[in-house]
């Protein structure tokens, strides 16, 4: 087998592709070609058949995504850690606690770094200590406005949750893996269940804990694409609409793709893509028991379901890992990564960062997100006092 960088951790079993001569197994691997990378691992012998290459294409600006979120995250983690603290303030030499003997080192480049948000007090017989900047500390008060604007919509996006779960119902420990990327505080099940006891509660299940739905809501059993349909007028439109050649289609069953620069479709491949569009399919909010994946609709259900879940989050993107935890709530099918990679005009799946993510391509104009919560846009404020202006990227972190 030979070694690759792994951009997936959600590995098939038995699904081979052929490449010069020979079968891979799928896997993600970085080409040394520009613009994209193979999706094969390991050998098998092609029996003498000309093999066909299958490659998936890298998008440039949403690679960069990962990377404009590294020191904004340094930033946005050294402030809630100082924020935590008793004093407004984190003594130097306990920094390593918070952080690790090896973040520290990067954590004190940031301290140096931005002297605007940062101010090291201390010396001589007082230990030195960082806290807020006056500037960062009078941006920062203004955080409890955003989560107090958070709070409805978060409200929402749980009850939406439960709802895309076979049986409305998730164990708080899968929630809480998520978090972060919902804005939910780290201590929701406290000091945001309790609050709303005629929509949610928890209850003991084979000694693990759950979060259960308490009543059903249609009027929230709409998707986010379908959202974006009536805001377009899509629905309602009795102008018969035509394919385009990228395989945009606009009809009530359609997704938006995005395919980079250098995807050349043929023309048996848009036909395909175009006799999928039009394909009606259930909705993701009913209970996924009821269909066989067998089904070419219930395999595009599926895709409604991936949406609609990166849909929920404030950045439009999950690592695998994450979407892996909610394998068995969400009835996702095994080959969960084949079914990304075959759609790649609607997902993308980045190897940069810590751990491969896989990202909404509608939800971002380049390396943009389109529309932020409150959450987000406060974030984008703290930071611009380092003088970067618009943040590219949402910042995913601890909330606090």
């Amino acid at each position: 087998m030979h070694k690759c960088m792994r951009i997936f951790s959600l590995i098939e079993s038995q699904k081979w592709f052929t490449f010069d001569g020979r079968q891979r197994l799928c896997h993600p691997l970085p080409s040394v070609r520009v613009g994209h990378m193979w999706v094969q691992i390991m050998f098998k012998t092609s029996g003498g058949r000309r093999p066909k290459k299958k490659t998936y294409y890298r998008v440039n600006e949403l690679d960069r995504v990962m990377e404009l979120q590294k020191k904004p995250s340094l930033i946005l983690r050294l402030k809630s850690i100082i924020q935590s603290q008793k004093n407004q303030c984190l003594l130097l030499r306990d920094l390593e606690k918070e952080v690790g003997f090896v973040q520290k080192w990067n954590f004190m480049g940031i301290i140096e770094k931005y002297p605007s948000i940062f101010r090291v007090t201390g010396g001589n017989r007082t230990p030195p200590m960082v806290m807020l900047a006056e500037k960062a500390d009078k941006v920062a008060l203004e955080e409890s406005e955003a989560r107090a604007q958070m709070e409805p919509i978060l409200v929402k996006t749980l009850r939406k949750l439960l709802m895309l779960s076979v049986d409305c119902m998730l164990p708080l420990e899968t929630i809480q893996l998520i978090e972060n990327e919902l804005g939910l505080p780290s201590d929701f099940e406290q000091s945001l269940v309790p609050k709303y006891p005629q929509f949610f509660s928890v209850k003991d299940v084979n000694g693990r804990t759950f979060l259960q739905l308490e009543n059903w809501d249609s009027s929230l059993a709409v998707t986010a694409r379908e959202e974006r349909l009536v805001h377009e007028g899509v629905l309602t439109s009795k102008v018969q609409a035509r394919i385009l050649k990228d395989g945009n289609y606009v009809g009530p069953f359609a997704f938006q793709l995005r395919y980079p620069a250098g995807f050349r479709p043929n023309v048996n491949y848009l036909k395909e893509v175009q006799k999928w569009q039009k394909m009606e399919f259930p909705s993701p909010y009913l209970n996924a028991r009821r269909f066989e994946l067998a089904d070419p609709k219930a395999q595009k259900r599926v895709v409604a379901v991936l949406h609609e879940f990166l849909s929920l989050t404030m950045e439009k993107r999950l690592t695998s890992g994450q979407i892996d935890a909610f394998h068995s709530e969400f009835r996702l099918p095994a080959r969960l990564l084949l079914c990304l990679i075959k759609h790649q005009g609607i997902f993308y799946i980045t190897n940069k960062g810590a751990r491969s993510t896989v990202i909404l391509k509608e939800a971002y104009d380049g390396s943009t997100l389109i529309c932020k919560c409150p959450l987000l846009l406060f974030r984008d404020k703290f930071v611009e006092l380092t003088g970067r202006r618009g943040i590219d990227s949402c910042i995913g972190l601890p909330s606090s």
